[in-house]
């Protein structure tokens, strides 16, 4: 089948929104985390081609809007202008269905629903921009593929036009300070790759360096809870950290929980968590504080990975503790002290 040969993906946005309730009294929330990423373990993710890039200024500070805990910027994709969704955890430019049906696919699409966390989405065929702008920067010939967002935009009550994914960002270095809700963007020359920094890490007293890995991707960052290794995906999408309900007991336990969560995602069906506090967590020698985590099975989403399973995300509610900023070119993630 063709679907075995092309690599094929569609993730599920699902927001995370945490209504007050009391433990021990469901309540049903949009699905939280993050990636129900369907694939069999066996497939890779689509490897769409680096899009050209140009600009009117290789450093910019792009003012963001929230909806809820998401990140929203202006882009215009041809000749349609709006808002679109920061989301590290999706591989590349998401385009909303409902906006760009009546572009042509570029390859293949096989009808059907692929499972995830919380139940099946539809999949829809790849597409291709001529020209996608950021503020200064300029993408031309970019790829992307297409979902149906309506569940976003009806939660939210704004229209999103897609999802800002990973490769967007590769070449940049990126500083998010949710205070200002400004977003600093410089794309990184081939000169600069090794010298670069913002002026905003002159002073090496401010914050800590820590090294990240973008893999099938994702970015990944190792984290610590006593002695045990943990990994987890650092993604901008996610209105909620979120934690494996499989890890072991040692860490479960350690976990303070508030209330019973359903989380209610794009298929309709409903998976139970609890929502709760984790302290003791670290990212290299940093404590983490009291970290609120969503705890729900995340097995569903082993079978997009071609390593082992990850154990949870890393959201908002870790974001936006600190400013903090990412050089994709070498893998550092800066975090304010």
């Amino acid at each position: 089948m063709r679907l075995k040969r092309r690599c094929k993906y569609y993730l599920f946005l699902i927001v995370a929104l945490i209504l007050g309730s009391s433990y021990g009294t469901p309540t049903e929330v949009p699905d939280s985390h993050a990636r129900d990423l369907p694939l069999p373990a066996n497939l890779r993710f689509n490897s769409y081609p680096d899009p050209a890039i140009s600009f009117d200024s290789s450093t910019a500070a792009l003012r963001f809007f929230r909806a809820g805990n998401l990140i929203l910027l202006k882009a215009k994709a041809d000749t349609t202008e709006g808002y679109f969704i920061l989301d590290t955890g999706a591989p590349y430019l998401i385009l909303n269905m409902t906006y760009f049906r009546d572009y042509p696919s570029i390859s293949f699409s096989e009808d059907g629903e692929q499972g995830g966390i919380t139940g099946a989405v539809t999949a829809y065929a790849p597409t291709k921009l001529e020209k996608f702008s950021l503020g200064p920067f300029h993408y031309h010939n970019i790829h992307a593929d297409r979902i149906n967002l309506g569940h976003i935009e009806s939660v939210k009550g704004v229209k999103i036009f897609g999802l800002l994914g990973l490769q967007l960002f590769k070449k940049f270095e990126m500083i998010i300070d949710y205070e200002t809700n400004t977003i600093y963007l410089h794309l990184i020359s081939k000169k600069e790759a090794k010298t670069y920094k913002s002026e905003m890490l002159k002073d090496a007293t401010s914050h800590y360096i820590l090294p990240f890995v973008i893999q099938e991707h994702k970015m990944m960052v190792k984290a610590t809870f006593g002695t045990k290794s943990l990994t987890f995906i650092i993604d901008t999408g996610a209105e909620s950290n979120v934690i494996d309900s499989r890890l072991p007991n040692s860490i479960l336990e350690a976990i303070t929980v508030s209330r019973r969560v359903t989380l209610r995602g794009n298929g309709g069906a409903g998976v139970e968590a609890l929502y709760g506090d984790i302290s003791d967590l670290k990212i290299g020698d940093i404590p983490l504080g009291k970290l609120p985590v969503l705890v729900t099975n995340l097995e569903k989403m082993c079978s997009a990975y071609n390593t082992s399973c990850l154990d949870g995300m890393l959201g908002f509610d870790f974001l936006s503790q600190h400013k903090i900023g990412f050089n994709f070119v070498n893998r550092k993630m800066y975090i304010w002290k």
